[in-house]
């Protein structure tokens, strides 16, 4: 992929939620919430200090995380709906 997120932001693919419940139901697009749950695409350098240190984030592209409703700005990267948000708005790594 061409493009690459500058400082702290991290590039992530929803991962899409189970279209049916556990018990078998079938759960229309219309009653579906955006899945918070994606795979990290890929990161930037890192948060840079006072001093000009370089921090390395903790996620790293393949992680699968989980992220708050409202996060991050959903963009366009070569056809595919993509996220990009800053590693703050990361709640933690799955599995």
């Amino acid at each position: 992929m061409a493009f690459r997120p500058l400082h702290d932001r991290v590039l992530v693919r929803r991962i899409e939620a189970e279209a049916k419940t556990a018990g078998g139901i079938i759960i229309p697009d219309t009653a579906k919430e955006k899945p918070q749950e994606g795979e990290v695409i890929s990161v930037g350098s890192g948060t840079k200090s006072e001093d000009g240190k370089v921090t390395p984030l903790d996620v790293k592209a393949g992680d699968k995380i989980l992220f708050g409703k409202w996060s991050g700005t959903e963009v366009k990267v070569e056809g595919e709906d993509l996220i990009i948000m800053k590693e703050s708005d990361i709640l933690g790594i799955v599995g």
